[in-house]
């Protein structure tokens, strides 16, 4: 018997499976650093958050297509359900795809597309969490909160991650008041490879859930 879950931490960028990889790269004719899904398989030994990323990044890159992003998180759904998820709160990062010169509307057309597809389709309700990357400028995670406030996208908070060392919280504190004053939630992930004190800045400065 499958007991019903939910799924908080989440990023569906990561969801991304090997074969659904390949298959994106084909079809958008992306060259990757692997031959076939074994080859890919096998990197996913991490010794520190650093190698995972570069997996993780290298892999997004074949995502360029509003359908791109609607099939990752349809795939996405689809599994949870069989996993017995009812309710999903999945973060995703937006300044990864448009650094890449996607579009941001492309990206969140896609993501909410399917999301919003998740009650009907898998009887999941989802949230939807923006974070934004902590090795790229505030200005940049400030701009592109203010975007999607003006696209109007429906979010259930914003979020912080990726390389931390160095990125402290406290260098998003303009990015995650602006968020609070929208009445939106904020986490960011914090301890993952830099000091203790970063755990406390994310908690005081930001109010912010650490995770």
């Amino acid at each position: 018997m499958t007991l019903p879950t939910a799924e908080l931490h989440l990023h569906l960028e990561g969801t991304l499976e090997p074969a659904t990889i390949l298959r994106l790269a084909e079809r958008n004719r992306v060259e990757l650093p692997y031959r076939d899904v074994d080859e890919l398989a096998a990197r996913y030994q991490f010794a520190d958050l650093q190698s995972f990323l570069d997996l993780y990044y290298a892999n997004m890159a074949t995502l360029r297509t509003a359908q791109d992003f609607a099939d990752m998180t349809h795939a996405y759904l689809a599994r949870a359900a069989t996993a017995g998820v009812r309710h999903a709160e999945v973060f995703l990062d937006p300044q990864a795809h448009t650094a890449r010169g996607i579009a941001l509307e492309e990206v969140l057309d896609g993501v909410t597309e399917a999301l919003n597809s998740g009650p009907r389709t898998y009887g999941i309700s989802t949230g939807l969490i923006i974070t934004m990357l902590r090795d790229l400028t505030a200005d940049s995670a400030l701009e592109t909160l203010e975007h999607i406030l003006r696209i109007g996208t429906p979010i259930l908070g914003v979020g912080l991650d990726s390389a931390e060392v160095g990125n402290p919280p406290s260098k998003f504190r303009a990015v995650f008041a602006r968020a609070r004053a929208e009445g939106l939630h904020t986490v960011a992930h914090a301890g993952e490879e830099g000091p203790p004190g970063y755990i406390w800045e994310a908690l005081d400065l930001l109010g912010a859930v650490a995770g």
